[in-house]
C-alpha cells in the first residue's frame, strides 16, 4: 500500500508545475496534500479512480488540506472538534477497515514566535485527538508538522535554535507525541541519514545547496510496526518549496 503526502504550497500553482504528472506517475493508494490555499469551487481535479475529500480554511488563500483515495473510506471527518482550530482547514480523518488515516497541516509558530502559544494549545489538543482515535484503531498520520525534531533534521541547527520550527517547545511536543505510542517512520528506517530534508526556503538558493529542513512526516501507531516496508523522501520532485514524502505499508 503506497501513501503519499505533499505540502503543495498553493495547489493551483503546483498544478502548473507538474503536480498531475507526479500524481499519475506515483499511482498512490492514498495521496494527500497540505496548504492547498483554495476555497470550494476554485479548482476541479479529474482524478479518475479516486474519491476526493477537501477541507478549506475560512480565510481565503490560506491553509487547506485534501485527501484522494482509491478505496472509499468507512467515514470521513474534518477538523478535530475544536472551533478555534477547525476554521483553519487543517485536518482530515478517514476511517478505513484496519486504521485511521489523518492528514494534518500543523500551524506555524511564525516570525518572532508570534503564534507559539497558540501552537502549544494546538499540539496538546491534536495529540489528545489522535490518541483517542488510537484507542479504537491504529493511526497513520502524515503531513507538514512544521517542526524539525532533531538536529539531524535540519542543515543549520545551531543558528535556528529559537526559530519557528526548531524551538525546544515544538520539538518537545513532537517527542511527546512519539512517546505516546507513535513512530516517525522515516527515522525508523533511516535513523542516522543526514541531509534528508523535505522543505527548503525559496531564498538564498537553498534547495540547490540542500540547505533544508525535514518537517513533513508519516507517523504511525507502534502496533503497525510489522506492516512498515519503507519510507521515502522525493527531493527530486519540484513544484513546491516542500517535496513529497512516501510510506509503503504491507497489506494486512
Amino acid at each position: 500500500m503506497k501513501l503519499i503526502s505533499w505540502n503543495v504550497n498553493g495547489l493551483r500553482a503546483c498544478v502548473q508545475k507538474g503536480f498531475l504528472e507526479f500524481f499519475k506517475e506515483v499511482d498512490a493508494d492514498v495521496f494527500c496534500i497540505q496548504e492547498s490555499k483554495l476555497q470550494a469551487g476554485q479548482i476541479e481535479l479529474e482524478l479518475n479512480g479516486y474519491h476526493q475529500y477537501w477541507n478549506y480554511a475560512e480565510k481565503k488563500g490560506y491553509s487547506g488540506v485534501a485527501v484522494f483515495t482509491k478505496t472509499e473510506p468507512i467515514s470521513c471527518s474534518y477538523g478535530i472538534g475544536k472551533e478555534e482550530h477547525d476554521k483553519e482547514g487543517r485536518v482530515i480523518t478517514l476511517e478505513f477497515k484496519d486504521f485511521y488515516f489523518i492528514t494534518v497541516y500543523t500551524p506555524n509558530s511564525q516570525q518572532e514566535l508570534a503564534r507559539l502559544d497558540y501552537r502549544m494549545r494546538w499540539e496538546d489538543e491534536f495529540r489528545h485527538y489522535v490518541k483517542a482515535l488510537d484507542k479504537m484503531k491504529p493511526v497513520v498520520m502524515c503531513g507538514d508538522l512544521n517542526v524539525a525534531h532533531a538536529e539531524i533534521d535540519l542543515k543549520n541547527p545551531s543558528t535556528n535554535r529559537k526559530n519557528a520550527g526548531f524551538t525546544d517547545e515544538e520539538r518537545n511536543k513532537f517527542s511527546e507525541l512519539l512517546s505516546s505510542g507513535f513512530i516517525d517512520t522515516y527515522r525508523y528506517f533511516y535513523p542516522d541519514k543526514k541531509d534528508a530534508y523535505t522543505w527548503w526556503s525559496y531564498r538564498f538558493n537553498a534547495r540547490a545547496k540542500n540547505t533544508g529542513w525535514r518537517i513533513d512526516y508519516f507517523c504511525v501507531s507502534e502496533r503497525l510496526k510489522n506492516r512498515l516496508l519503507d519510507a521515502k523522501l522525493h527531493p527530486e520532485i519540484l513544484g513546491s518549496d516542500h517535496c513529497p514524502v512516501e510510506l509503503i505499508l504491507k497489506e494486512d
